[in-house]
């Protein structure tokens, strides 16, 4: 992500932003809300002397248009944000506009930024400098690699070995070979993890198939398989070593205090009641709260009072495991400095 940001007054004004990648159009889906301006051009059919004597004819063209904002959509696959609106600034002010950003495409937003908005567009800034992140997971007869975006790991691929009628392979040299040949394809940082000494195997067979790679390569142990053991390795701080980026990490270890917390009777609040009123109280230490409900009036207003209070306040993203466990206890939890009950 590139940005610039203007004057801000009172923390309102326009910043300019530049999506370079998904992950960047994912950090947009967060940072355009409703109600705020939205600055870009876009095509759209401008009507002229002979698209009224041919209607059909009728052709779009670039246009830079002012969208008050209604509605937001991620579209993580296909790569996508598309930003619904009514049109404010421009021609056919008053009508209904889809904005479709893809990475590459400018705009200028105009709204209230809080601290949190701003931490975004830096962690969207800093990880532009970086190559994109794979972990390999591999266990006895399995392996999965996994993409690391900002919201959390996507799989690109999965093998499977074995006598079973859905084995892809039979033999354990044939699964070595066939998992190293499709992860030497991947140029950037690797980490390769797994229980167990298959994954032994597979890093010294990637080390003689790829002499001459240069980028990183880090060994991790877990205790389990599968995406499990991806969010093992982000909670181990290996993300923050290869790309100093604290987030998912802090996801994992904040999700897993509040859960001991939770078991233990120790000071700990969650659901929007409980957490209403430890802000009230003063108590909250760390605020977490699940990005399916930054748009929430009731909650932007717990963040606001937060913020206020210097608590730190972190968003899960309900892509990753940690965010969606948050969800099932309510999408809002704190970590309090003393028992309020």
């Amino acid at each position: 992500m590139k940005a610039e940001i203007g004057e801000l007054q009172r923390s309102f004004g326009e910043i300019r932003l530049f999506p370079e990648n998904s992950d960047d159009l994912w950090h947009l889906h967060h940072l355009i809300i409703p109600g705020c301006l939205v600055y870009a051009t876009t095509l759209r059919s401008v009507e002229g002397t002979q698209d009224k004597i041919r209607p059909e004819k009728q052709e779009k063209r670039p246009v830079r248009l002012g969208i008050r904002v209604q509605d937001v959509e991620f579209h993580e696959y296909s790569i996508r944000l598309r930003v619904f609106g009514i049109i404010e600034s421009g021609v056919d002010t008053g009508s209904h506009h889809t904005l479709n950003l893809e990475p590459g495409y400018e705009i200028s937003v105009i709204r209230a930024w809080s601290g949190n908005d701003l931490e975004r567009i830096d962690r969207a800034i800093k990880g532009s400098a970086f190559e994109a992140l794979h972990i390999l997971v591999v266990e006895e007869g399995e392996a999965e690699l996994y993409r690391i975006h900002s919201y959390g790991p996507r799989q690109v691929w999965a093998l499977a070995s074995g006598s079973g009628k859905t084995a892809e392979i039979n033999t354990r040299e044939e699964f070595s070979q066939a998992v190293v040949s499709q992860v030497s394809q991947v140029t950037g940082p690797l980490v390769i993890a797994g229980p167990g000494f298959i994954k032994e195997e597979i890093i010294s067979r990637f080390k003689r198939t790829n002499p001459s790679r240069t980028a990183l390569l880090i060994t991790g142990d877990t205790r389990t398989g599968g995406r499990r053991a991806v969010q093992e390795v982000i909670g181990q701080g290996i993300l923050e070593k290869l790309t100093g980026d604290l987030q998912l990490a802090r996801e994992v270890s904040c999700l897993d205090e509040l859960m001991r917390r939770i078991g233990k009777d120790e000071p700990v609040a969650y659901g929007l009641a409980d957490v209403s009123e430890a802000i009230s109280c003063g108590a909250v230490q760390t605020l977490l709260v699940a990005d399916s409900l930054l748009r929430d009036p009731e909650t932007a207003e717990i963040i606001r009072k937060a913020e206020d209070m210097r608590s730190e306040v972190i968003i899960f993203s309900t892509r990753f495991e940690p965010g969606e466990r948050l969800v099932g206890l309510g999408g809002i939890a704190a970590l309090l400095r003393y028992q309020i009950r």
